[in-house]
């Protein structure tokens, strides 16, 4: 259950539809379910946080993944998101329940795409054409998490002019998530022209004093650009999921 469904709930009480006792009952249910050894799933984070629980997909057998995906549907979750899914679990798990998987971002979704509930716009950009899987890890969450994604790929500050023709694009955003690796400098970049928060996000792209992403996080940490955040090396979903909870603020 999330805040919707709980609202909903509430809302049929009011009305008269739904017993205060069978609104009770619903929410006195066990709040998560262990399966087996290996999981116990939180079906009342959606009522806490807003978004509900997400399948972190990598160190996961496939059975695993697919018998917690199976607690969510059973529980109604309606939108299933799962990360550092593996074709290979992609496939299993497919083969069982409806799963739109990106083998480029390495995400999974079951279930529909919910309508945008965002108040605005998410403008994910990319230094590189390197740097879009992560970045459609960032895109496919916000997405999932009912959010409009605007894509701005390949406009690294190697030429910047691709970046500036579309000035339209980046002061019209709500939040804006800049991805790059190398020296990481298109946050920054960003971060001097945009109006709205920034969330940089370094990517292991890079020669070897790249450090498998390390400089361009160090340059997004010592960025001057006021307003920009920085979430961990290819870490696209948490920045998608950041992006999110921004872009559903009041």
């Amino acid at each position: 259950m999330d805040k919707h469904q709980l609202t909903e709930l509430l809302q049929h009480v009011a009305d008269g539809s739904v017993s205060p006792e069978e609104a009770a009952l619903k929410l006195k249910m066990q709040p998560f379910q262990e399966i087996g050894e290996y999981a116990r799933v939180d079906f009342h984070r959606g009522i806490r946080q807003g978004v509900p629980e997400v399948i972190y997909g990598e160190s996961k057998t496939k059975e695993h993944i697919l018998g917690i995906a199976q607690a969510m549907v059973n529980n109604g979750q309606e939108t299933i998101l799962i990360t550092r899914m593996s074709p290979e679990a992609a496939e299993f798990v497919g083969a069982e329940l409806p799963l739109d998987y990106s083998s480029q971002a390495r995400v999974g979704i079951i279930g529909k795409m919910p309508e945008p509930s965002g108040k605005g716009q998410i403008l994910v950009a990319t230094g590189g054409t390197s740097d879009i899987p992560v970045a459609e890890e960032a895109a496919l969450t916000a997405e999932a998490l009912g959010n409009r994604v605007l894509r701005l790929y390949d406009v690294g500050v190697s030429g910047i002019h691709r970046l500036l023709s579309h000035m339209d694009a980046i002061m019209s955003a709500r939040v804006i998530v800049a991805v790059a690796g190398m020296e990481g400098a298109l946050p920054s970049v960003i971060g001097g022209l945009a109006d709205c928060p920034v969330i940089a996000v370094p990517t292991s792209v890079g020669y070897g004093a790249a450090f498998g992403g390390v400089a361009a996080l160090l340059s997004m940490l010592n960025s001057c650009a006021s307003g920009m955040s920085v979430v961990n090396i290819d870490n696209g979903f948490g920045a998608g999921y950041l992006a999110s909870m921004i872009n559903h603020l009041e």
